[in-house]
């Protein structure tokens, strides 16, 4: 059965975006990229919520233009060739190689993709729907990297859960002398 990995970054007092939305504090430094990468290759299906499929799908397809960044370079042509799915119940023509599941029962398509045959299936943005699968159980591994920056309110890596969650630390791992991952086994 293939595994969901949610890979996150959050501020050192845990929120992943600050007060005003903004997400330009996640310093991607070349050891750090190159374990985005490794992710990126260990699985076969990026997974994202409506909001943040937005957002990727307002950069990605355009990012030489955008951006000179050599992260961001070496990422595009995974990010446009990779199979990508949008978790939403309004958005019906995703586009850039995108499908939708919008459907009534979350449990049931997720754990039918999780049993389809291929690569891992990583969820790299989208707090509503990271909180969905988490309370279901469906995320199975958290690669959490936390940056030294304090953003002092915003929206949090885990909303209000109704019950505690008590993960595995499988390991850590520390980037560019800068950011520190923590992966955690559910």
């Amino acid at each position: 059965m293939r595994k969901i990995i949610h890979f996150a970054h959050i501020s050192l007092d845990g929120y992943i975006e600050g007060p005003g939305g903004e997400f330009d504090w996640p310093v991607m430094g070349p050891e750090l990229s190159a374990y985005s990468f490794s992710l990126a290759e260990r699985a076969g299906t990026f997974l994202y919520g409506r909001r943040v499929w937005e957002m990727m799908a307002g950069y990605w397809p355009d990012v030489e233009s955008l951006s000179d960044d050599p992260h961001d370079l070496k990422f595009a042509p995974i990010w446009r060739s990779s199979p990508k799915i949008v978790f939403s119940r309004s958005l019906t023509e995703p586009g850039h190689g995108a499908r939708v599941i919008g459907g009534s029962n979350l449990v049931d398509e997720v754990t039918a993709l999780k049993a389809e045959p291929g690569k891992d299936l990583l969820l790299a943005g989208g707090a509503s729907l990271a909180a969905a699968l988490t309370a279901h159980g469906l995320i199975d591994e958290y690669h959490v990297v936390v940056h030294p920056v304090v953003l002092g309110g915003g929206k949090a890596l885990f909303p209000e859960a109704p019950e505690r969650l008590d993960l595995r630390l499988d390991g850590s791992q520390t980037f560019d002398s800068r950011s520190v991952l923590l992966r955690f086994l559910r």
